[in-house]
């Protein structure tokens, strides 16, 4: 049976300035989108790369007294050196300024040219230098580009024309037959909107300027960088010759692209397509901007986002969760340092950082290390592999659909479950009756093999964290080598030996300190609290620290208390409002238990509650009393119950 194929491509990105936050994000989501393909069993070509050529780089190179291609190369030289830090798996880098390259898009316009769907005649009209594009009449009202809003030229030239306007009515009928070629949906009613308002014939060539490929046969004329640049698709598997990569990947399965430019490669580029007798892309899927301070990012205003500085402060896998769990794909979205830190603390160290922890550390206390055998009849067991079936097809079904949003809340929605699961079967305790072992294997062995399961599910995404879950399991193979059929539940075999699983897979950084540039390595004081924390509760344990008088305990009203209404509390991702019924009084409580718990989750369950503290206020939301909570591994609340019986009132003595 032949293997499935998949092409996906980014666009290749301009090298008049620095890689930022939004060349990341595309190239990031195209990765995770290569990654997952991988897993499911496709044969995957993942491209992309830089485009060179245009009147800004050749502007650019003049200011800075150096020649274009030297400009180019240094530019480009930051790309190939942060992409293997995000762990960018490209199988190809192409540049414009490559012979194959150059070879290509000349042919192109070659044979469009020779079969007459471009022509030579004279071009006036308004022109933006920052976007390479020529502009209408009423897009250039106001003598600003609609879309960067930087200052028009206006442009007197002899030029080449592409015969756009014969595309119009094919286009249409185009879209019309295949829904998904532009997606989402609302890019797409876009577009349509924009070819139904009329098309009218393209210039494709300039004279201004040198610094691109010659026109064939008429060198004074440089190829349009839209048609340059677009043709990349191509020539990098080989085109003009019939290649085995041409045969075997084209057409592309996926253009990646940001909102900005849609219109070049949902309009001209299947036109140049069906011009030139060439298959169309299935599917070009046009992504949001990242926004700061609700304003899309620009050198000019100041607020781009360099990833380098995130990826060394918390490494390259917490910044490619973040992108890919913040936005919703095809929309946008704002970035905050304050919503970044957010993520890392609680999705990361709290969540999958205290599965792993937790689980590998009572494997290596209660079972010498070694994954026990389970009861497979245990309800238990049963219970949880459905569970985690159901998040693999969930998460299988999102990721097909490019909604890897999605993908990645049904994972921490399992994650969610599975801290639950530990709190709720209490394995320590089990671990004290010997009578209980089946019980607290079987236990083990699900949180192990759940823990197994979300390595793969997360390594599109999280490749290196992914990896090194994998190897405290015990496996030397590579995560990114393995396929669909791994993700059976079960396949933990029992007796296989733990490695190393001491350290967590994240510190814990200290927001406030981070974000005042208090703290400059994440985690660093963490782990010296850490150490501290740990000798203060040795002691505590034995008895022989913080010891007070039964007379100072009885100052504390400790009752049962039941939740009756929940919700959380605006502005805030960490604080839940609740009316609690305390027997014949009912009062409201702020706690922030909201990263663990949800609010509909939390009606009716009764908890313990300090009924005499002094009330305080919380986001300017009163707190009559507070709630008890153990303190997990790094800090993670797991709210205390009374005993079954128990009723809203009752004194705890």
């Amino acid at each position: 049976m032949e293997k499935r194929r998949f092409y996906v491509t980014t666009p290749i990105y301009y090298v008049n300035d620095l890689p930022h936050i939004g060349h990341v994000y595309t190239t990031v989501i195209a990765d995770v989108i290569a990654r997952y393909k991988r897993l499911m069993g496709f044969d995957v070509y993942f491209l992309t790369g830089t485009d060179e050529h245009g009147q800004k780089v050749e502007k650019a190179a003049e200011a800075d007294g150096i020649k274009p291609i030297e400009l180019a190369d240094k530019v480009v030289e930051n790309y190939l050196n942060l992409w293997p830090g995000l762990s960018i798996s490209n199988n190809d880098f192409i540049r414009t300024t490559q012979p194959r390259h150059e070879k290509g898009a000349a042919y192109l316009f070659k044979q469009l040219l020779d079969q007459g769907d471009i022509y030579l005649d004279h071009y006036k009209g308004m022109y933006c230098v920052s976007c390479e594009a020529f502009l209408t009449q009423t897009q250039a009202k106001g003598g600003k580009c609609p879309d960067c809003g930087k200052p028009l030229e206006e442009v007197e030239e002899e030029s080449y024309f592409f015969r756009l306007s014969k595309y119009e009515k094919k286009l249409l009928a185009y879209y019309e037959a295949h829904p998904e070629l532009i997606q989402p949906e609302h890019r797409r009613n876009e577009v349509v909107s924009f070819v139904k308002g009329g098309l009218k014939d393209l210039s494709v060539s300039r004279t201004s300027f040198k610094w691109g490929i010659p026109v064939p046969e008429n060198e004074k004329h440089i190829i349009y960088v839209w048609l340059d640049a677009l043709s990349n698709y191509l020539t990098a598997l080989g085109y003009p010759e019939d290649t085995e990569l041409y045969r075997n990947f084209w057409p592309a399965d996926l253009h990646l692209i940001g909102k900005d430019i849609l219109r070049f490669h949902a309009v001209y580029w299947p036109a140049f397509l069906m011009a030139a007798g060439l298959p169309l892309p299935k599917t070009i899927f046009a992504h949001g901007w990242w926004l700061k301070d609700k304003a899309k990012m620009s050198k000019s205003v100041g607020n781009v986002v360099r990833p380098q500085y995130l990826v060394e402060d918390f490494g390259a896998d917490a910044l490619r969760y973040f992108l890919v769990r913040e936005m919703v794909f095809g929309q946008d979205s704002s970035f905050s340092d304050e919503a970044f830190v957010g993520r890392f603390n609680s999705d990361l160290v709290n969540d999958l950082g205290n599965l792993v922890s937790r689980t590998l550390g009572m494997i290596d206390r209660y079972c010498e290390g070694k994954i026990p055998e389970p009861d497979v009849d245990d309800d238990r067991y049963r219970k949880m592999e459905s569970r985690i079936k159901e998040c693999a097809v969930n998460w299988e079904s999102h990721f097909d659909t490019y909604q890897l949003h999605k993908a990645m809340e049904e994972v921490w929605s399992l994650l969610s479950d599975l801290n639950k699961f530990i709190v709720g079967q209490e394995p320590w305790v089990l671990a004290k009756d010997e009578s209980k072992r089946k019980e607290l294997d079987t236990i083990l062995y699900v949180l192990a093999e759940a823990a197994r399961l979300v390595a793969l599910v997360i390594s599109p995404v999280m490749p290196v964290k992914s990896q090194e879950i994998w190897n405290r399991l015990g496996f030397d193979a590579k995560v990114e080598n393995c396929v669909v059929s791994m993700m059976r539940f079960g396949s933990l075999k029992p007796g296989s030996v733990l490695k190393d699983s001491k350290e967590h897979l994240f510190a814990r950084v200290d927001a406030k300190a981070y974000l005042t540039g208090e703290q400059t390595e994440p985690g660093k004081n963490k782990v010296e609290k850490t150490k501290k924390q740990s000798k203060v509760e040795e002691k505590s344990e034995a008895g022989m620290d913080n010891l007070i008088t039964i007379d100072d305990f009885m100052k504390v009203q400790l009752r049962v208390a039941k939740i009756l209404e929940a919700e959380k509390v605006e502005k805030s991702k960490k604080l839940i409002k609740m009316k609690v019924s305390l027997g014949e009084e009912e009062r409201q409580i702020v706690a922030g238990i909201a990263l663990q718990y949800q609010p509909e989750d939390l009606v009716g369950r009764q908890i313990i509650v300090v009924a005499n503290l002094q009330p305080a206020k919380l986001m300017g939301i009163e707190s009559q009393g507070m709630l008890l909570a153990a303190s997990g591994e790094d800090g993670a609340p797991f709210l205390l119950s009374a005993d079954e019986g128990s009723k809203p009132g009752f004194r705890i003595k």
